[in-house]
Formats: structure tokens, C-alpha cells, sequence
């Protein structure tokens, strides 16, 4: 999805709402709800989870994956631009100590397809901790069924050592 990083409007890409697609049937189809009410165009739906609220972020399948989705609350809470995430793999979210446990949480994920209520401390890129609760972390899956990674949204967070 490199090609729309330069963008101020990512979700206008037919890539990005492509992705927004995958996450949003993923999510219906694992937790039997709606993450947000689904207009019936694709765009807008686009731009209404781009725009939400709450964080989303997702990484692909990679052997060290790669952040692929961020919305706008993630890039702030990241303290970041979206280039810069989307070249970030995800396990850099978590400072080095908090590592293992999630690997062992997305393991899990993998294995049920999703996990709610889920906490833990991240890092932005300036170095800056906070603390997520109640996060649901699910897998993505391509429209062939096949594995397309993992993708986490939450909306409580606090600043951690502030």
C-alpha cells in the first residue's frame, strides 16, 4: 500500500479500501457484529473507519509483520505520520519487555480467531508509553479465506509514567 502514503486522504485509495473491506468482514465474520455501521459503499466505509473514534491498526502476514492499517487515532496515539507506520513492524508497538506477551497474544488470536479484552503497555515512536484495555485483536482473511494477518482496535488507552 506504499502508494498512498503520501496521501492526506489514504482512504480514498482503491488499496486502502480494499484493506478497510478485509477488516471489516473479518471482524463481522469472527465476532458476529459490525466494528461500524456499514453504509453499502465501500468508500465511505473507508473514510468512516479511517476517521473513527477509536484505534485501528493491522499487519500483514509477513514472517516479522508489517503494519499495513492505521487509522487516524492510531497515527496520533503513535505519535507518527502514516508512512512511517506503514514501515513499521508491528511487534515495534511493544517495547522489548512486553514483547513476549504479545507474541502470545496474537498466537492466541491466531488459534481462535479473535481475543477480547485485552490490555497491555505500547510505545509511540517518541518513546511515550500508554497502557490499552479492553483491546480485541482479530485475524484477517482474504476474500478466498486464506490468512491476510491480524488487526487490533480498541478505544481505552491512558498514558503510562506521565
Amino acid at each position: 500500500m506504499s502508494n498512498l502514503t503520501g496521501s492526506d486522504d489514504p482512504w480514498r485509495s482503491p488499496a486502502w479500501i480494499d484493506r478497510t473491506r478485509v477488516l471489516l468482514d473479518s471482524y463481522r465474520r469472527w465476532l458476529g457484529r459490525d466494528l461500524i455501521p456499514r453504509s453499502g459503499a465501500a468508500t465511505e466505509d473507508s473514510q468512516h473507519l479511517f476517521e473513527a473514534s477509536f484505534v485501528v491498526v493491522a499487519h500483514g502476514t509477513e514472517p516479522d509483520p508489517i503494519l499495513n492499517y492505521a487509522n487516524r487515532q492510531a497515527l496520533e496515539l503513535w505519535e507518527t505520520d502514516l508512512p512511517t507506520l506503514l514501515s513499521t513492524p508491528s511487534r515495534k508497538t511493544a517495547e522489548p519487555v512486553h514483547r513476549d506477551e504479545r507474541a502470545g497474544m496474537l498466537a492466541q488470536a491466531a488459534r481462535d480467531g479473535f481475543i477480547d479484552n485485552y490490555g497491555g503497555i505500547r510505545i509511540s515512536t517518541t518513546g511515550r508509553r500508554f497502557r490499552i484495555e479492553q483491546a480485541i485483536i482479530w485475524n484477517l482473511l482474504s476474500d478466498d479465506g486464506q490468512p491476510a494477518g491480524q488487526a487490533a482496535t480498541f478505544e481505552r488507552w491512558e498514558r503510562v509514567g506521565e
